[in-house]
């Protein structure tokens, strides 16, 4: 009898599956640690938070674009990082009263900071680590 192989459509939905649970345990981890007074230090609690917003987006980069390759993943989310940080710089009255909601500074921040980029890099970075075990792992089994 002939193993079970997963079909390519069904592994894609599965992959998507685990990316989006990564990403939601992601903005868990994020919004707990803007919103939940635990005494971390400011720098941590800021900083920290870009890092998991960059690796928030690296998992929504992976759950549009299945099967490619962690690089690929990488560079379109450091792309986009990259990008909002600097729409930072563009203010227009519209932009700016969505800056100061709940889901503009979360999404959009207020600030630009160069320092953000280095925080999102990490947290990037540290994401396509694991993603990168984590399919070396699969592909060992």
């Amino acid at each position: 009898m002939a193993p079970h192989i997963a079909s390519r459509p069904t592994a894609r939905m599965r992959t998507r599956a685990l990316y989006l649970a990564a990403g939601l345990a992601v903005i868990g981890a994020g919004l707990t640690l803007r919103f939940v007074p635990v005494g971390l230090p400011s720098g941590i609690v800021k900083y920290g938070g870009s890092a998991l917003w960059g690796a928030m987006v690296y998992c929504l980069v992976a759950v549009l674009l299945p099967g490619r390759r962690t690089r690929a993943i990488l560079i379109v989310a450091g792309t986009i990082a990259l990008l909002v940080e600097l729409s930072r710089l563009i203010h227009t009255p519209a932009l700016d009263a969505f800056r100061l909601t709940l889901a503009g500074a979360l999404l959009l921040g207020r600030i630009f900071s160069p320092w953000n980029l280095v925080a999102y890099a990490a947290g990037l970075a540290a994401s396509a680590l694991v993603d990168r075990l984590v399919r070396s792992r699969a592909d060992g089994e």
